[in-house]
């Protein structure tokens, strides 16, 4: 058994775990002042990491992307990752990688090669993107009439902090009653949410943005499980009006996995609730979580040794 001190959920900053209440960073890193910081999101459910190889590997596209290098290796980190975990005890846990540009070593610098780069890592409790109940009765989405940040200029498939396209999109949602927001982007083609990927059926089509947006692992693995269920998922430009003919619509990610929508600009999806297809991609995205797929299991008796299987084993 662990410390009980890391109950509401266990960091690794500075070289050292803390409880996650102690976990700071200094007003001076560029990843606070300047937002040059990048991150990724693995989930636990029942005790295990679910495709915790994938986000390593989208991590460490972010961090050659951003040219970052947080001075652990692959090993380290997912050794760290799983620590975080067994200490907080979290059978069900939002677990985060996060590397900052760091605090010039010279004041005042406007040099990223000044910086010392940062690595850390924390496990809280499960956080859902979109509340259990929203998704129970389906989301009511809206188009944002902000659009998405241009690629040109931020790399959609490199994870980051730069929400305030996102932020305007909620505020926007917020203020019609709806749940959340998606965008599209400057040509008028869907791209994503804030913190998750959108998907539209039509017939046994399963489509997905093919531009502005974050190569998810849900969104990976909606893909993955669509020819079990006799359906084609695709990755594709996607318009307003194709939102509009969908016969459903809803949103993957790594904090709430498969979550059906009932409504997009005030139009209604089939009864006004979840649909089916929706729905059985749901259903089996969890059955396969509960069937060991890609899944590693936590040793919470020995924080010093998290695994006790090689991970996506």
């Amino acid at each position: 058994m662990t410390d009980t001190i890391y109950k509401g959920g266990a960091a690794f900053i500075d070289g050292k775990y803390v409880p996650i209440s102690e976990a700071r960073i200094p007003v001076g890193d560029w990843g606070f002042t300047h937002s040059d910081v990048t991150y990724d999101v693995v989930h636990v459910t029942d005790g295990a990491f679910f495709r915790l190889d994938t986000h390593l590997d989208r991590f460490a596209k972010s961090l050659k992307g951003y040219r970052l290098d947080p001075g652990y290796s692959r090993e380290e980190m997912k050794h760290i990752l799983g620590k975080c975990v067994a200490l907080s005890e979290l059978q069900d846990a939002f677990v985060a990688m996060v590397s900052t540009r760091g605090v010039p070593r010279v004041y005042g610098s406007r040099n990223p090669m000044d910086c010392d780069n940062t690595f850390i890592a924390y496990s809280v409790p499960w956080v859902d993107v979109i509340k259990p109940d929203v998704q129970e009765r389906g989301a009511h989405l809206i188009v944002s009439e902000t659009p998405r940040i241009s690629p040109k200029s931020l790399d959609p498939t490199l994870k980051n902090y730069m929400w305030r396209d996102f932020t305007r999109g909620m505020f926007e949602a917020l203020d019609k009653q709806a749940d959340t927001a998606i965008l599209l982007d400057q040509e008028g083609y869907l791209t994503e949410g804030a913190g998750f990927n959108v998907f539209i059926v039509k017939g046994t089509e399963v489509l997905t943005p093919d531009r502005g947006a974050l190569e998810g692992v849900t969104r990976l693995s909606v893909l993955d499980l669509c020819p079990e269920l006799g359906l084609e998922g695709k990755i594709a430009p996607i318009t307003y009006q194709d939102i509009m003919d969908a016969d459903e619509v809803f949103t993957a990610t790594t904090a709430g996995g498969v979550m059906p929508c009932a409504r997009v600009d005030g139009k209604i999806y089939g009864n006004d609730r979840p649909g089916p297809i929706s729905s059985k991609i749901k259903d089996l995205y969890w059955q396969k979580h509960k069937d060991g797929w890609h899944m590693t299991p936590i040793n919470y008796a020995d924080a010093e040794n998290p695994f006790l299987v090689p991970a996506d084993a």
